[in-house]
């Protein structure tokens, strides 16, 4: 079993940033992949960033591409996602989630374990 709690959301500005963390306990955190994604309103669940199970690789939906960084530190085993230049579109439930494999994902069904997530709210 793997417990994931997220923090650092919030309410934020347009134009301003957050970081979001993930705490995981209960699984050896360095072997697998990690993942945030994030659900507003009346949609379905989109992928946001993964990251590999040694952080070297890194991918991120084209949204997020040049504004979101994700990265990890398996010492804490806590993974970050870094949101800069935020947008009232980024005003979701983000979530994190711990893959089934070594590499990252961007398919959800490839995730085993999701946090409880953390509402973000961008104002314009």
């Amino acid at each position: 079993q793997v417990q994931l709690v997220e923090s650092g959301g919030g309410l934020v500005q347009a134009g301003g940033s957050l970081r979001l963390s993930c705490a995981a306990s209960g699984r050896t955190f360095s072997t697998y992949g990690m993942g945030w994604f994030r659900q507003a309103p009346g949609k379905e669940r989109e992928f946001v960033a993964t990251i590999n199970w040694s952080g070297s690789s890194t991918y991120y939906a084209d949204f997020v591409k040049g504004r979101f960084t994700i990265s990890r530190d398996n010492t804490k085993n806590t993974v970050y996602l870094q949101m800069l230049s935020m947008k009232p579109e980024d005003t979701a439930v983000y979530y994190c989630a711990t893959a089934t494999i070594s590499r990252g994902s961007y398919n959800s069904r490839e995730y085993a374990f999701w946090g409880q997530g953390t509402q973000v709210t961008v104002s314009s």
